[in-house]
């Protein structure tokens, strides 16, 4: 069974206290009721995310900042009398009922009352009573109430509901024509005949059917209505659509075979380091356009490092072949694990291909190089360290052997480590292994002088299996600990190989949208606390980090069902309408680049800058829940520098590979 104890924790950090519900009751009860109760099969995961989700009826659970907001507004305390209309899932009830001393709940939907009323009851919470009926008449024979809350819209507040509160109750209704105008407001009851009216903000709620709300008709015509008439040619032209913005000022893209298409990304040749994502993990486009950009930069414009977003030991194997070295004696085919498709596909081979070509008509110390910034395959980095100590200090190695015993017995499954590490309560590891890697740092000037390449090898592994015990422990107190730790070694990985090839030295890194797009600017860093190497780049070097997003509406893509599945093909879903991907996709133009920095498109970045949905696919891609699974909001001229456009794509082909026999060092994210 899921425990989301931490996640709920997380969910009223985050998501409640520090957008400004303070009251005590609130989130003390949000702490107590489990979210996961109360939503269907399949969904339990995604409880504590910040966002409505689908229950049935085709109805939703609101999204717990919303929940947390109108409780608060409603200002309930211990011995208050409570109705809520639009019972749903129950959760806000559940909620309301670890404050008030009794909660009436009226549902219009007899499927949703009676599962609502199954888990108030296994919870064991009795103060709570449902009935399914029309909400805009209120619950007469249970009035007055000290506080009223609806969890639907309405064209007005029913007189009705407003006469069954009590005087100095509270009422808080989203009101508004349509959806997209409702206002959450608050009605308070000062006497028999007046009320008192505060506007919290704009919201968007299901619409409140009843005799005093909207007939089904009504609703019925307002979502089909179509838009106005044109206007009259005396009145002022409308504001351009976003769109209709971003088709203005979008650059359009060449085909990517054409030597035209990386000559666009001139503009960033000045940066230190040039961070190239990827909507997903299995998309052709993303790879092929890495691909061409990265050609230019390194062919023209000096950069020698191409940092991916793969595991060190496997990449320093593509690395040898495209710089022509030697290969040690222990080496192993590269990137055997799962998701295999991610670098061993047919667009990676002919990039690598070039890459080796180029460099083999230019001096050694002139070649562009192939590095891995990830922190698995513990046991090649351990296997890499003790071979290039075997070479340089026979006595380090000894000590390295007895050190790196205690990890050996996990380094397979280096997930039963961090379990057992958690259970034990201490890190049984850790000790030895940074001890290792500051020799190792501390040994740099002498083991230099014999050979400076395996050096950057061997402390580049040492550092992986420092951070790699530490990750492998930190998987299981929460994701926000492990991801910042992984984003950070990689990171750290980065610089030290800009520093041991120089001060002129420059970088591409290929990784996910969901690692070089700046974190603090999305719900990652501003909901889960979680940062990123494009973060962690931006404080370093400013505007020597050049951040470039992609993105797709549709087409295939290469993935899996679950970690550890068959890499399938699947249709990606059409972009949500309320996404960057729909705007981008209703610009008409489908392929393109877009300058989000400041004072290129003012106009228009002022109005992409309030946060939006974004498209997030990793190795694994699930379509049926795909906008709990894979859409997040993000502030995208913020995220990015620039946003690279595909409207339609296809999935990667995958190289023949046979996998890596024996349990794999899984980890926790598929991005």
């Amino acid at each position: 069974m899921l425990d989301l104890g931490p996640d709920r924790e997380r969910m009223v950090d985050r998501q409640l206290a520090r957008r400004g519900v303070s009251d005590s009751h609130v989130l003390d009860a949000m702490r107590e009721v489990p979210r996961e109760a109360f939503v269907p099969e399949g969904l339990q995961e995604f409880a504590y995310e910040d966002t409505p989700l689908p229950i049935e009826a085709g109805q939703t659970i609101s999204q717990p900042y919303i929940v947390g907001l109108m409780i608060e507004a409603a200002e309930i305390r211990p011995g208050d009398r409570v109705l809520e209309i639009g019972a749903g899932s129950g959760y806000a009830a559940a909620v309301i009922s670890r404050i008030a001393d009794r909660v009436y709940a009226i549902e219009r939907h007899d499927e949703l009352t009676v599962l609502a009323a199954n888990r108030l009851q296994r919870l064991g919470y009795d103060n709570v009573e449902l009935r399914t009926g029309d909400g805009t008449h209120g619950w007469l024979e249970a009035a007055p109430f000290d506080a009223i809350l609806a969890a639907a819209g309405g064209p007005a507040i029913p007189q009705v509901l407003k006469d069954q509160l009590d005087i100095g109750g509270r009422l808080v209704m989203p009101v508004g024509e349509t959806q997209r105008d409702q206002r959450l407001i608050k009605v308070t009851r000062i006497s028999a005949t007046h009320f008192e009216e505060e506007d919290l903000g704009g919201v968007m709620f299901v619409p409140l059917i009843g005799e005093h709300g909207w007939s089904r008709d009504e609703q019925e015509h307002l979502r089909s209505r179509r838009a106005p008439e044109p206007r009259s040619f005396r009145e002022p032209m409308p504001e351009p659509s976003i769109s209709d913005q971003i088709a203005t000022a979008a650059e359009p893209l060449p085909d990517i075979d054409d030597p035209a298409f990386g000559h666009m990304m001139d503009r960033f040749a000045k940066a230190r380091v040039v961070l190239l994502g990827e909507a997903s993990h299995g998309t052709s486009e993303f790879y092929r356009a890495r691909a061409a950009i990265t050609r230019r930069l390194i062919e023209e414009h000096g950069f020698t490092i191409v940092a991916a977003e793969a595991d060190w030991p496997d990449a320093a194997s593509l690395d040898r072949y495209v710089r022509d070295r030697p290969a040690p004696p222990h080496a192993e085919p590269a990137f055997r694990r799962f998701p295999t498709w991610m670098w061993r596909n047919t667009d990676v081979e002919a990039f690598i291909e070039g890459l080796r070509a180029w460099n083999l008509d230019r001096p050694t110390e002139e070649r562009a190089g192939f590095y891995g910034l990830d922190l698995y395959n513990l046991s090649a980095s351990i296997r890499a360290v003790l071979d290039y100590l075997d070479k340089v200090d026979s006595e380090a190695a000894s000590v390295a052997r007895q050190r790196y015993g205690c990890l050996t017995p996990w380094a397979k499954e280096p997930q039963v480590y961090g379990r057992m590490a958690l259970t034990s309560g201490f890190a049984l590891c850790e000790a030895g292994v940074v001890k290792m890697l500051g020799e190792l740092l501390a040994s740099k000037l002498d083991y230099v002088g014999r050979d400076g390449e395996t050096f950057l090898d061997a402390t580049a592994n040492a550092r992986l299996v420092k951070n790699a015990e530490a990750y492998y422990r930190a998987m299981y107190y929460g994701s926000a600990q492990s991801w910042n730790l992984r984003d950070t070694h990689m990171f750290e990985t980065l610089c030290a190989i800009l520093d041991a090839k120089g001060p002129r030295s420059k970088a591409v890194v290929w990784a996910h949208n969901s690692h070089i797009g700046d974190a603090s600017k999305t719900e990652m860093g501003l909901v889960r606390g979680e940062l990123n190497i494009g973060q962690l780049c931006r404080e370093r070097f400013g505007k020597d980090a050049a951040l470039i997003g992609f993105g797709t509406h549709a087409g295939t893509v290469a993935c899996a069902d679950d970690w550890d599945g068959p890499v399938q093909v699947k249709r990606v879903n059409p972009s949500r309408p309320d996404s960057y991907e729909r705007l981008a996709h209703d610009s008409g133009i489908g392929r393109f680049l877009l300058d989000v920095r400041e004072g290129v498109h003012e106009p228009l970045r002022y109005r992409l800058l309030a946060p939006r949905l974004e498209r997030f696919i990793g190795v694994i891609y699930r379509p049926d829940t795909e906008r709990w699974s894979h859409y997040s909001a993000c502030s995208l001229p913020q995220q990015f520098d620039a946003y690279i456009w595909f409207d339609e794509t296809t999935a990667v082909t995958p190289l023949p590979t046979r996998m890596r026999e024996g349990p794999e060092e899984t980890y926790p994210f598929g991005l």
